[in-house]
C-alpha cells in the first residue's frame, strides 16, 4: 500500500497536474490568423500619385506591396494573402492582358493564396479571358488559385452564347477554377469561396457567362463545405461592394444571408472601409482601390467555435516603405512587350511625354460624387469632338460628346509631364472587335429631344448612380435638384467652345460621340428609370440601332478603331507650347464653363417652372386623384346628410 501510495504522490500526480495544467494552457491559447487583403488593384503594379490629406505622394505598386508583404512574413510565415478580384484593366499592362497575363502573374509572384474574378476581367471578352488564363498557364510561373462559387454552367451552356461559354469552361477548367478552396494555415483549416455579384454582372456587358444569386449560392456551398470539410473557418473574396444604403449593400445582404461566414473581403466599390462592417459574426473589410493601401487584419476564435477580430489596419504604401528589387525586375519584364506590342500601331511609346499640365483637376476618388460640371471631364469630352471633327469623314461634325465618370479611371496631376501611359490610364478600359485593347469610339445619333433626356439622365440617374454622371462637349444644362426626380433639367441648349448657345430642335437629329462601354450601358438608363426614360440610337437617316449592332457604328481613323484613350493623347499633343517644347494643357481647363449649371432654388416658381412631359403627366394624374378623392368625399357627405334627413322624417 505504501508503494501505491508512494507511486501516486510522485508519479501520477504530477503526470496528471502536468496534463491538466497542458489542457489549460492550450484552451487559453485559442487559434489564430493573419489576414493581408487587397481588391481592385487594376493592373497598377507600378506607383502611382495620390492626393492625401493635401499632398502628393507616390504610393502602392507591386514592389512596395511585395517589401511590406516580406516584413509580414517574417513576422509570421502562416500569413494568408486573400484579393477580392479586378485585377486587370486599369494601366498599360492590361495591354498584354491575353499575351503576357501581367497581373495574374504577378499575384503569383506576390505569394496570393485566393483571388476571384472581377467583373473588369471580361473587358475583353470571353476570348481575352480564355487566352489571359491560358497565358499564365504557359508562363510557368506561380499562380494565386481562382475561385468562383455562383458560375452557373447549366444556363451558360444552353443560352445564346454558348460557344463563348464553352470556350470558358474549358479555360477555367484548365487552369483549376474551383467553387472554393480549402487553405491550411498555422493548423488552421479555411474554405475560401469566391463570388460574383449582381451588380459586378451589369457592368459587363460583354460576359457571356449566367450566374446563380450571389447568396443563394453561397449559401449552397457553405453547405457542401460544412458537409464535406472540416474548416475551422469560412471566408469569402467577394467582388461585390457594399454601398452607402444599406439595402442596395450587396456585401451586407451577403452577411446577414449567409451568417456562418467569419469574414468577407469586400470588392468592387473601391470602398475603403478605416473600420470593419459587422454583422453577427460576420466582418466585412475593404481596403480601396489600386493597391494604395494593404488590409491588415487578425482574427481569433472564440469559444463558441466561431471569429473575432482583434485588430484591424489599412496601411498606405507610400514612400516609407522601400521596393522588393526582385519584384522590380519582376515588373519590368512583364511590361517588355508593351511598347512594341501595342502602343507602336498607335505611333506612340509609353515614356513619351505629350503635354504638360499647370493645372488643379478633381482627384479621381472625387470624379462623380457631387453633379457638377468638372474641367478633366469638359477636357476628355472635348478631346473625342477634336479628333472626331479632324478627321476626313462624310459624316456630318459631331455636335455633342459624352464621357460617363465611371469610365474616367485616373487624373491628371499639377505640375507633372503628362505621358502615353498616363492618357491610356484615364480611359483605359475594355476592347474593340478588332481585339485591341481600348474601348473605340462609336457614332450614333439622337433627336434634340432626346438630348434633353440625356441632360435629365444626368441630373435625376447620377445622384443614385454616381458612375453614369455625365461629362459632355457640346451641351450645356441648367438643373434644380429641389425639383422632382426626372423632371430636375429646365433648360439645354448647344454650346460651343466659345460659349456661344444655340437652342435645340426637338425633332432634329444631332450626330453623337462616345466610347462603345457608354453605348451598350445606354439600356441601363430605362432600367434606372423604371422605364420613363429611354435612349435609342439611330443612323444618320433616324433608323433605330439595336443596342447589339452598336459596334456596326464604330468609328475608324486610318483603318484602325479610333481608341477613347488615343483621342485624349493626340488632343493634348495639339495644344500650344508655352515657353518649352512641350504643349501644355491651356487655361481654359483651369475653370468650369456653364456647361452643367446648378441652381438650387426650393421656391415655388422654380420647383413648378418649364415642366417636362413625366412632369406634367404626374401632375395631371395627381390633379385627377385629387379631384376624384373630393368628388369621392362631396358624395360622401351628401349620402350621410340624406340618410340623417330620412331618419329625421321617420323619427316625426
Amino acid at each position: 500500500m505504501k508503494v501505491i501510495k508512494f507511486f501516486w504522490k510522485a508519479v501520477l500526480l504530477p503526470l496528471l497536474c502536468m496534463a491538466a495544467a497542458g489542457g489549460v494552457a492550450l484552451a487559453e491559447e485559442p487559434k489564430e490568423v493573419q489576414i493581408v487583403f487587397t481588391h481592385d488593384l487594376h493592373s497598377h503594379l507600378e506607383p502611382f500619385y495620390l492626393e492625401e490629406d493635401g499632398e502628393e505622394k507616390m504610393v502602392g505598386g507591386a514592389a512596395r506591396f511585395m517589401g511590406y508583404l516580406k516584413e509580414q512574413r517574417a513576422q509570421n510565415k502562416d500569413l494568408l494573402y486573400l484579393d477580392g478580384g479586378d485585377f486587370s484593366m486599369g494601366t498599360l499592362y492590361q495591354t498584354v492582358y491575353m499575351t503576357q497575363a501581367a497581373e495574374l502573374r504577378m499575384l503569383g509572384f506576390l505569394g496570393a493564396d485566393a483571388t476571384t474574378f472581377g467583373n473588369h476581367e471580361f473587358d475583353y471578352r470571353s476570348e481575352g479571358l480564355a487566352k489571359m488564363l491560358q497565358a499564365a498557364k504557359a508562363s510557368g510561373d506561380a499562380l494565386p488559385p481562382l475561385t468562383a462559387c455562383n458560375i452557373d454552367w447549366e444556363a451558360t451552356l444552353s443560352g445564346e452564347q454558348a460557344e463563348e461559354g464553352a470556350l470558358l469552361k474549358e479555360a477555367f477548367e484548365a487552369y483549376g477554377v474551383k467553387p472554393y478552396l480549402m487553405l491550411e494555415k498555422g493548423g488552421v483549416k479555411i474554405a475560401v469561396i469566391g463570388v460574383f455579384g449582381k451588380d459586378a454582372l451589369a457592368c459587363a456587358p460583354t460576359c457571356a457567362l449566367s450566374f446563380q444569386d450571389p447568396i443563394e449560392a453561397v449559401q449552397e456551398t457553405v453547405a457542401v463545405i460544412k458537409e464535406q470539410e472540416q474548416a475551422d473557418m469560412i471566408v469569402c473574396i467577394s467582388h461585390s461592394g457594399t454601398w452607402e444604403e444599406e439595402k442596395k449593400s450587396e456585401d451586407e445582404l451577403l452577411a446577414k444571408g449567409v451568417p456562418e461566414l467569419d469574414l468577407i473581403v469586400s470588392g468592387h466599390t473601391h470602398s475603403i472601409l478605416p473600420e470593419p462592417i459587422v454583422h453577427g459574426d460576420t466582418a466585412i473589410v475593404s481596403t480601396g482601390e489600386y493597391g494604395a493601401r494593404v488590409g491588415r487584419l487578425r482574427m481569433v476564435q472564440k469559444a463558441d467555435g466561431r471569429w473575432g477580430l482583434d485588430g484591424y489596419q489599412l496601411t498606405l504604401l507610400d514612400g516609407s516603405y522601400e521596393e522588393d528589387p526582385e519584384a522590380a525586375k519582376k515588373i519590368k519584364e512583364l511590361g517588355l512587350t508593351i511598347d512594341e506590342d501595342y502602343l507602336s500601331q498607335f505611333g506612340f511609346t509609353r515614356d513619351q511625354v505629350l503635354a504638360h499640365n499647370p493645372w488643379e483637376f478633381t482627384g479621381i476618388n472625387g470624379l462623380g460624387e457631387k453633379l457638377q460640371e468638372e474641367p478633366l471631364g469638359n477636357l476628355l469630352a472635348d478631346s473625342y469632338l477634336y479628333t472626331v471633327n479632324q478627321m476626313d469623314s462624310k459624316e456630318e461634325p459631331a455636335a455633342v460628346a459624352v464621357v460617363p465618370s465611371g469610365c474616367i479611371r485616373d487624373t491628371f496631376h499639377q505640375g507633372k509631364d503628362i505621358t502615353v501611359a498616363d492618357a491610356f490610364q484615364t480611359l483605359s478600359l475594355g476592347i474593340g472587335p478588332d481585339g485591341v485593347p481600348g474601348y473605340p469610339l462609336v457614332s450614333v445619333y439622337f433627336t434634340g429631344k432626346e438630348l434633353k433626356t440625356v441632360a435629365e439622365v444626368d441630373a435625376s440617374i447620377s445622384p443614385i448612380m454616381t458612375t453614369a454622371q455625365l461629362y459632355v462637349s457640346g451641351l450645356a444644362y441648367t438643373a434644380n435638384p429641389n425639383r422632382m426626380i426626372l423632371n430636375k433639367v429646365t433648360d439645354v441648349n448647344l454650346q460651343d467652345m466659345e460659349g456661344n448657345v444655340k437652342e435645340l430642335e426637338d425633332d432634329k437629329l444631332y450626330r453623337l460621340v462616345a466610347d462603345l462601354y457608354s453605348g451598350q450601358m445606354m439600356g441601363a438608363v430605362s432600367d434606372q428609370s423604371y422605364g420613363i426614360l429611354s435612349l435609342v440610337p439611330k443612323d444618320a437617316e433616324g433608323n433605330e440601332i439595336p443596342i447589339e449592332n452598336l459596334e456596326d457604328h464604330i468609328i475608324y481613323s486610318d483603318g484602325q478603331e479610333l481608341k477613347a484613350w488615343a483621342c485624349v493623347a493626340k488632343y493634348l499633343g495639339s495644344f500650344e507650347e508655352k515657353g518649352s517644347e512641350i504643349p501644355e494643357i491651356p487655361e481654359y481647363y483651369s475653370k468650369t464653363h456653364a456647361r452643367k449649371n446648378i441652381e438650387d432654388d426650393s421656391s415655388f416658381g422654380a420647383i413648378m417652372r418649364n415642366p417636362n412631359r413625366i412632369a406634367v403627366a404626374i401632375f395631371s394624374i395627381g390633379a385627377g386623384v385629387i379631384i376624384l378623392l373630393i368628388l369621392i368625399v362631396v358624395l360622401a357627405v351628401r349620402l350621410v346628410r340624406k340618410r340623417r334627413r330620412r331618419k329625421r322624417d321617420l323619427y316625426l
